[in-house]
């Protein structure tokens, strides 16, 4: 009888330790599944990340303006947990077509999500762009709005150049005594909030007697003969054409940059005595434009109008320094670059074109443009989202 109990025991007992192993082993196995479904349920909320190559033809002036804001992009996107890197690499120089070349076959190489470019010259860098092509990696163009035959490019974010320049030449007829808000001549009331676009500017002056307005300027362009000179010299002469009293007297290359464009604007200001204007193509090139006003002692007296757009262009404006500057929207550049990578990279519809539509920015509308751009919010949650 003890020994039956004695076996009922060791029964009893082994029955108990396969019971709470059985249990233990069940407890593992729900804590495994709990967490197979937290995981689950984090990939729901998983960081996305991103890899862009952004391929500027240097990082100063305009084009540190939009990497700037393509920094506050990305730090908005990881807020709702998307994470953007962006590989940053500008050429030697701003000429430099070979050397951007090279960067963005090394964005090929190391399969980048989306290259985004702002070409240093558009035909040098086709062959490269063509790569893109070939590699399958979505591509987006700052700076131009223009399609390129033989090039698929997913999204352009920028600007007609011509146009931007027709709106730069309007600008200068202003100052040069005809009607508007800068010159001498008569004045109109416009709300701070108008968008001086070219449309506005072409319904204003279509009644203008186009004798009515005289004066002597001269154009210091980029690099002679590129695409970007070519069509803001073509904008910008189609426009004062129509005028025969104004004449421009002499069109000097000073390759994007502002020492060079000192140098040209002494040039011009030495052998034209009677001038009344400069257009310079761009910010930089502007702001040379005045050293050399100011050095040769007539900067109160000589226009000097710009295109482009960066804090220290409009901060010119607001000293008196430049007249009035046509937005080309570099802030616009980096922000909506950023979010059209991110849907591109994410398999998701880009417009294929994101016209910044240029304007005029003066004295009386200068805060519309910096310190504070206006730029749409980001619905990050939305991209998300739609991720499929």
């Amino acid at each position: 009888m003890k020994k039956v109990t004695s076996i009922l025991l060791v029964l009893t007992m082994l029955l108990v330790l396969v019971a709470c192993g059985a249990s233990d082993t069940a407890t593992e196995t729900n804590e495994a599944s709990t967490d197979s479904a937290g995981a689950g349920e984090q990939a729901t909320d998983e960081v996305i990340k991103i890899r862009v190559g952004w391929s500027p033809p240097d990082i100063t002036g305009v084009f540190k303006t939009a990497t700037d804001y393509m920094e506050k992009a990305i730090a908005d996107a990881a807020e709702h947990g998307i994470e953007i890197e962006l590989v940053t690499r500008s050429s030697a120089t701003h000429t430099d077509a070979a050397d951007q070349i090279k960067t963005l076959e090394n964005f090929i190489q190391n399969k980048v999500d989306v290259i985004v470019v702002s070409p240093t010259e558009v035909e040098a860098v086709k062959p490269a762009l063509k790569k893109i092509n070939e590699a399958e990696i979505p591509l987006i163009l700052v700076n131009m709005l223009d399609e390129m035959e033989g090039i698929h490019v997913d999204n352009f974010v920028g600007f007609d150049n011509a146009q931007a320049a027709a709106v730069s030449a309007y600008s200068m007829l202003d100052a040069l005594g005809g009607p508007g808000v800068l010159g001498e001549g008569e004045k109109w009331d416009v709300p701070i909030e108008t968008s001086m676009d070219l449309e506005w500017w072409e319904e204003q002056y279509k009644d203008v007697p186009t004798d009515s307005i005289t004066g002597n300027i001269a154009i210091i362009e980029g690099i002679a003969g590129d695409f970007f000179s070519s069509e803001r010299n073509r904008g910008f002469s189609e426009v004062i054409e129509k005028f025969p009293g104004v004449t421009i007297k002499t069109i000097l290359p000073a390759n994007w940059n502002r020492q060079d464009a000192v140098e040209a604007a002494e040039n011009i200001i030495q052998n034209n005595p009677d001038l009344d204007g400069i257009f310079a193509s761009c910010a930089e090139m502007a702001l040379g434009a005045y050293i050399a006003a100011n050095n040769a002692g007539v900067a109160e007296d000589l226009i000097i109008i710009s295109n482009d757009g960066t804090p220290e262009s409009v901060q010119a404006i607001r000293d008196g320094q430049l007249d009035a500057e046509t937005w080309h929207g570099f802030p616009e550049w980096g922000w909506y670059a950023m979010k059209f990578s991110t849907m591109l990279a994410l398999d998701q519809e880009v417009p294929q074109k994101f016209d910044i539509r240029p304007r005029t920015e003066y004295l009386e509308n200068a805060d519309n443009f910096y310190p504070e751009p206006k730029l749409e919010a980001i619905d990050w949650e939305a991209i998300k989202s739609a991720v499929k």
